[in-house]
């Protein structure tokens, strides 16, 4: 059972460098040379194991933030701005879909040794958790303040691989007197089966999950929208610095204006019938 609160990511970042063309390279606002250090708490591990070779690849994602200056003394937030998440393996970052499953994207994953100075990733576990997929039991764990985790694994028999899923339980609902349950929490990471290569994917869907029984589960997919003109009027207005601010706006480089705004909302669900779902448990300190 993964403690994810005790989990993390952290990484040392390289010296900042101006940027030839905007004034606020990635949301920096301090001074050249500097080196940030950075530490996100992880909120949800996919594994995927090929059947036929006993290969597993490991997913990891983190908390997210908001796009923010930094380091600044205020006007931290960026505005228009998005949500910075990463999904990433042991070794490359890996792409977090905008789009639906039966869409193709562009895909940027980026090597974790080039993109940092040094990197570490500590996975943390309790040593006295049990499992459970008693109704009963997982009512009585929640009553009882218990803190607790999911797995939910399913199949792709085509490809000949298990997909395992780990996540905190955020938020159950239980019904004591019927013995129900229901887990409905998130987000989690599904993996695009369709970019595997044998070893690993690089496209993963941002999810949330739910379930009420130990054998099917839902996952509902996050997507991009395209928002009204007259919602991108004010969707797409800077407020204070312009994350797109130019040292000479005569000389503007090729991704100019960098889109620093997103629109989500989640609605395509991936059923999976046959699925294995396990509550894991520990007492509340």
């Amino acid at each position: 059972m993964i403690n994810f609160h005790a989990s993390t990511f952290a990484w040392k970042g390289h010296p900042t460098k101006p940027d030839p063309h905007y004034k606020y390279p990635g949301g920096l606002v301090s001074k050249s040379g500097v080196v940030i250090h950075v530490r996100m708490s992880l909120e949800a591990v996919c594994t995927i194991t090929d059947e036929s070779t006993g290969h597993v690849s490991e997913m990891f994602m983190n908390a997210p933030c908001r796009a923010e200056y930094a380091i600044a003394k205020r006007n931290l937030f960026q505005v228009p701005g998005n949500q910075f998440r990463y999904a990433f393996n042991r070794e490359r970052t890996v792409t977090i879909a905008n789009r639906p499953s039966d869409e193709v994207e562009e895909i940027k994953n980026s090597s974790l040794a080039e993109s940092f100075d040094s990197h570490k990733l500590d996975v943390r576990h309790y040593d006295n958790a049990s499992t459970t997929t008693d109704p009963a039991e997982i009512i009585e764990a929640t009553l009882a303040n218990d803190l607790m985790t999911a797995r939910s694994t399913y199949r792709d028999t085509d490809r000949g691989l298990s997909i395992a899923i780990e996540y905190p339980v955020n938020l159950i609902n239980v019904n004591p007197v019927d013995a129900e349950y229901q887990v409905c929490t998130g987000p989690v990471i599904v993996p695009d089966l369709e970019t595997w290569d044998g070893k690993n994917v690089s496209r993963v869907f941002l999810a949330h999950v739910a379930f009420t029984a130990s054998d099917y589960v839902e996952f509902i997919l996050r997507r991009e929208v395209d928002p009204s003109d007259s919602e991108k009027q004010w969707l797409t207005k800077p407020r204070g610095l312009d994350r797109n601010a130019l040292h000479d706006p005569a000389n503007q480089p090729s991704d100019y204006p960098i889109r620093k705004w997103q629109a989500t909302a989640y609605s395509e669900v991936w059923e999976k019938e046959g699925a294995d779902n396990i509550i894991m448990r520990v007492p509340n300190p």
